[in-house]
């Protein structure tokens, strides 16, 4: 029986709503890691839980085929077997990319904070206003 349960939330852990500000992006950034982290964890989870029933499936076809029953049983729980062998693989490569993905989003806050954060703090603590990123750039 599985474990796994859908969540309550939002399939987006941060909404594109246009909000472009310099906090309001390092939130965005912050909160696609985070879930990122935890995506990783939890296919981990289900690598190792996969891994478990294929190895199952393996002893169970060898005590089967132990016990001179229909070959086409021992056959069958080896195909339950492979195939839960080549979805744990799958799962890797899953765990893998949202790994990977999370290091990115990671990286990608640190250099925007780099590149921003200093504006930020220069225009959040003036009163009076100041031109927005990009507006010398004509």
């Amino acid at each position: 029986m599985s474990d796994l349960t859908p969540r309550g939330t939002s399939a987006a852990p941060a909404p594109a709503d246009g909000d472009n500000r310099y906090k309001a992006v390092q939130a965005k950034l912050d909160k696609l890691g985070k879930a990122m982290d935890d995506a990783t964890l939890e296919l981990e989870g289900l690598r190792r839980s996969m891994q478990a029933n294929a190895n199952d499936a393996g002893d169970m076809a060898q005590d089967i085929a132990n016990a001179h029953l229909d070959p086409k049983f021992v056959a069958l729980t080896r195909a339950v077997e492979t195939a839960l062998d080549g979805a744990t693989r799958e799962v890797r490569t899953l765990c893998d990319t949202a790994q990977e993905t999370a290091d990115l989003t990671h990286q990608t806050r640190r250099t925007h904070s780099k590149l921003y954060g200093a504006l930020d703090d220069i225009r959040s603590n003036r009163r009076e206003r100041t031109p927005k990123p990009g507006f010398f750039n004509r």
